[in-house]
């Protein structure tokens, strides 16, 4: 998803196209107490699940939002093939001096734009490129795991610990005003995760896991036509 910031298409190591929140990136790792819990719950339940006020681990958290947002969604291919309505839930973690936010999105919901689909520049899956049209509705869900230098300015119910408002929440904005200034710079996603179904409505392909290589990659597409694997992608204006 581009949640208010657009994000430049990214080749990840293992080789999948990121299409993620904000500017996500991978150049750090994820705590191995977060990658657990992941792995203990499973990638939907832990988009959704309560992290707070005590995490599976045992370790305290401070919980934030939920935050009505609404935002463009990119694909592989740049474009936004849809739009986004959603809750976001930031979870505080600090343990043994290292702080982790696992932002989560809930209750989200999208409306497709006509383009490429979300996976037509990532072929990686099997899957060849695809379009899709607009109108196609369904549901999502998903979380970042933001890492890096994270050092708390502010325990501040607002989105934006600054202005005081919860209006247009993004990453950033929740980031760079409850710390120290560091998206992207010093601070990065280095874990993102996000599941997207739309039922049948004719649609040749209709679930979508947009995800970082230690999640798996990504796999699926919101498609009404998919071309053979090799085929050119289609052209986005």
């Amino acid at each position: 998803m581009t949640l208010a910031v657009a994000m430049a298409t990214a080749l990840l190591a293992c080789g999948v196209a990121a299409a993620s929140p904000d500017s996500a990136s991978v150049a750090r790792l994820t705590s191995p107490a977060v990658l657990s819990m992941i792995a203990a719950t499973g990638d939907d339940a832990f988009s959704t699940t309560s992290l707070s006020p005590v995490d599976p681990s045992g370790t305290p958290t401070q919980h934030y939002g939920p935050y009505a947002s609404t935002s463009p969604d990119s694909g592989t291919c740049g474009n936004d093939w849809a739009e986004d309505t959603f809750d976001r839930d930031f979870t505080v973690r600090t343990s043994a001096g290292s702080t982790t936010v696992v932002e989560q999105f809930k209750n989200g919901s999208f409306v497709t734009n006509t383009g490429a689909s979300p996976g037509a520049c990532d072929t990686t899956d099997g899957y060849g490129p695809g379009t899709v049209a607009a109108g196609h509705t369904g549901s999502m869900h998903g979380y970042f795991v933001v890492s890096g230098s994270l050092t708390p300015t502010s325990t501040s119910s607002f989105c934006d610990a600054q202005l005081m408002t919860n209006a247009d929440c993004t990453t950033a904005t929740f980031i760079n005003t409850h710390f120290v200034p560091c998206y992207p710079a010093t601070c990065t996603v280095t874990t993102f995760f996000d599941h997207y179904s739309a039922g049948d409505q004719g649609l040749a392909v209709h679930e979508w896991k947009n995800a970082s290589c230690d999640r798996g990659g990504n796999h699926g597409d919101i498609a009404d036509v998919v071309l053979p694997p090799g085929a050119t992608t289609p052209c986005v204006d």
